[in-house]
């Protein structure tokens, strides 16, 4: 771990946060080679923070040596200039293992995702999490999504716990986050982190802003870090008008391709990867890669997006 905390590394963040992708090699296994070259052309780049082996980095399909050995190599490749988060996950007995893999390897934090296929109450959910919390020193961040959707009060208890330092959302129900914000603050703490997760979180940023929500992360990164550090900037100086031009003409239309095919949130990000020139290989069953004809819009779309900027400067 850094020694600076990971609560006060991520609450004035320098760029988005960087959710590489897991590199592969043509026989499918792990390229750990070509995964350290991403990481640091990530953190180059600008990232505020690595967030390693998470749903972008495909974890469900992970071994636990494989996703052992990348957070190992992310920690190294950031070289300590920006915090790595390592993703944790399953039912509790295997996320509590992965918390203490990604320990060992040196992570400054953990994601802790939902846990698997059951669908739970509060009161599970929130001993999950805690026993998650207790496995080791490294703070973590509670994923909400899917089967791990959590009340204004169970966040609140989450902020009590010891380790909790803060929530990632991606539900979108920014009712109910208002709410968590609200009861979070005047119940319990005004440190607590939320960040927005959903999917190209560029694309509802400005809302989440509304709600005081400052910290996102970008998959868009991955591939074009120039167009969502440009967003980020615009965002971070009130420059609206440019936040906008680049919805308008990259963003929106990023999103409407990805919603062409189940489980283009991960296999288009890579797909943007190795038309930027970094052979990150294709996914991992049960995900598969996306239409001939879907990335050649997304070509397409990356040198809109870069007109965009010269455009604007």
């Amino acid at each position: 771990m850094t020694p600076a905390p990971l609560t006060e590394r991520l609450s004035d963040p320098r760029g988005p946060l960087f959710f590489p992708v897991t590199a592969y090699g043509p026989g499918g296994s792990l390229d750990l080679d070509t995964y350290r070259t991403h990481v640091r052309r990530g953190v180059a780049a600008g990232a505020a923070a690595v967030f390693a082996c998470c749903g972008t980095g495909e974890f469900h399909a992970l071994l636990p040596e494989e996703f052992e050995a990348c957070v190992r190599v992310a920690v190294e490749a950031a070289e300590g200039r920006v915090p790595v988060v390592a993703g944790a996950g399953y039912g509790t007995a295997l996320a509590v293992r992965y918390a203490r893999l990604a320990a060992g390897a040196g992570a400054d934090g953990l994601l802790a995702m939902p846990p698997y296929l059951v669908v739970a109450d509060q009161e599970g959910l929130l001993r999950h999490y805690r026993e998650v919390a207790a496995a080791t020193d490294l703070p973590v961040i509670v994923y909400q999504r899917d089967n791990a959707l959590f009340t204004p009060a169970t966040v609140a208890e989450l902020a009590r716990t010891d380790g909790v330092i803060g929530l990632k959302d991606g539900l979108g129900d920014l009712d109910l986050m208002q709410r968590i914000v609200s009861a979070v603050r005047t119940e319990v703490r005004g440190d607590f982190l939320y960040f927005n997760g959903l999917p190209t979180a560029e694309q509802t940023q400005l809302a989440y802003r509304a709600l005081g929500i400052t910290l996102y992360s970008s998959a868009v990164f991955c591939f074009a870090p120039e167009i969502a550090l440009a967003f980020h900037r615009a965002l971070e100086t009130g420059d609206i008008a440019t936040a906008h031009r680049l919805l308008d003409g990259f963003y929106r239309p990023f999103v409407e391709l990805r919603a062409q095919g189940r489980g283009y949130a991960v296999s288009l990000v890579k797909a943007g990867v190795r038309l930027r020139g970094l052979d990150v290989g294709e996914v991992r069953p049960p995900l598969h890669e996306p239409a001939e004809e879907h990335v050649k819009q997304l070509a397409r779309l990356i040198e809109r997006g870069y007109e965009l900027l010269e455009e604007d400067a």
